[in-house]
């Protein structure tokens, strides 16, 4: 599994995930259970992963959609 993506905002892991699938891409996102830990404070960016021979299609998707990371 790779990381394609991370954040601290829930609604935009939604949208990557959303994004990924309409794609075709299955998806998991880590760390969801974290903010139970932190109090909610979003210290914890939660990550998007995808199988190994998703990777580079995954971040071609979030590159056409604006969202790649820096």
């Amino acid at each position: 599994m790779q990381v394609v993506a991370r954040s601290t905002d829930p609604v935009r892991i939604g949208f990557l995930v959303a994004l990924l699938d309409d794609a075709g891409i299955e998806c998991v996102v880590l760390d969801t259970h974290i903010s139970a830990v932190e109090g909610g404070i979003g210290a914890f960016p939660r990550r998007l992963a995808v199988r190994d021979d998703a990777a580079e299609r995954a971040r071609g998707v979030l590159r056409e959609a604006g969202e790649a990371e820096a």
